[in-house]
């Protein structure tokens, strides 16, 4: 049961990776798009991309927080005690974002969509990041097991910066192959070369990335380093291989495919850190049993997990295709 309900909670922290993962890197080549005019048509394919669902994908966020809170509090209140600052900085990037994004919608002067726009692109940025910095402080085994860790260094480490880095890098290659797929499918050729360019760029940089953490992990997170390179191998092997595959069919591939091999290649690194992680919590000194609720919690929270796919995926699915069709846009 305990096992059940850990793969329950690993899964909102995948699908909030992915579709929440390209919402962020979405605002990132936003930020980077250029002046008023020159970035006039990347950012508008970008509002139009992620207009309808940007606010639902925050669903999952939600969902990881109710199910560590309820499934394992004593982890969910060390993992709030130590990393208080990473995760309040996010936040505050969350509201800050949402806030930019709506308000450069309706804003009526340049000054105001300028700032508007400024808000959500570094939001945008900045929260990614901090994620990134938990996990690696989580993965690292920076969080003590009765809480209270170190403010500062818990997340100021080698493990948490890479983590926050790769976040960043990781979300603006998932969001250019998606945006290139997206200007295909509107037949724009000038679009789709221009987030085309920034998908191999950002994939350049991940892979670089990678292979330099590797040195990083094996000094600052020995164990992690080395359940990667064990059970956890076959899901990095597979991401890279569905993120080359990616950028070989960006050139051709119908929209559909590249989507699933982008989704496919950010899916399978974090289920490789969820397996290397495996079976502790904490880095090695909180495992999953010692940090579980009673059973009769764990029952509850499956039963209602289940009650959650039947009601609520049908409703999110109903909602990408919709916005895939382009009938939400109006």
């Amino acid at each position: 049961m305990t096992d059940l309900v850990a793969v329950i909670l690993f899964t909102g922290v995948v699908f909030y990776a992915v579709f929440g993962g390209a919402d962020f890197g979405a605002g990132f080549w936003d930020l980077t798009a250029g002046g008023a005019e020159r970035g006039r048509a990347p950012r508008g394919l970008i509002d139009a991309a992620i207009g309808p669902v940007w606010e639902a994908n925050h669903v999952w966020l939600i969902y990881c927080l109710v199910v560590l809170w309820t499934a394992f509090p004593g982890a969910f209140a060390a993992i709030m005690s130590t990393l208080y600052v990473p995760l309040w900085l996010a936040a505050f990037g969350i509201v800050l974002r949402g806030s930019g994004f709506a308000f450069r919608a309706v804003a009526t002067r340049t000054a105001e969509q300028r700032v508007a726009g400024a808000a959500f692109a570094l939001s945008s940025v900045i929260t990614p990041f901090f994620f990134g910095t938990v996990a690696g402080g989580i993965a690292s085994g920076r969080v003590p097991s009765e809480g209270g860790g170190d403010a500062v260094t818990s997340w100021l480490n080698p493990t948490s910066v890479l983590g926050g880095v790769l976040a960043i890098i990781v979300c603006a290659y998932l969001a250019a192959v998606f945006l290139t797929a997206e200007a295909r499918a509107r037949e724009d050729a000038e679009l789709e070369g221009w987030f085309r360019r920034r998908a191999l760029g950002s994939a350049g940089v991940a892979g670089a990335l990678a292979l330099g953490g590797i040195l990083v992990l094996r000094t600052d997170a020995d164990r992690l380093f080395e359940r990667l390179l064990g059970p956890g191998l076959p899901f990095v092997v597979a991401s890279a291989a569905t993120g080359a595959a990616a950028l070989v069919l960006l050139r051709r591939a119908v929209p559909r495919l590249l989507r699933v091999l982008a989704v496919v290649a950010v899916a399978a690194v974090v289920i490789g850190w969820g397996v290397a992680q495996y079976p502790y919590l904490l880095g090695t000194h909180l495992g999953l049993g010692a940090a579980a609720a009673p059973r009769p919690t764990l029952l509850s929270l499956a039963v209602v997990f289940g009650a959650a796919v039947v009601l609520c995926l049908p409703s999110l699915a109903l909602l990408y295709v919709l916005q895939q069709r382009g009938e939400l846009e109006a």
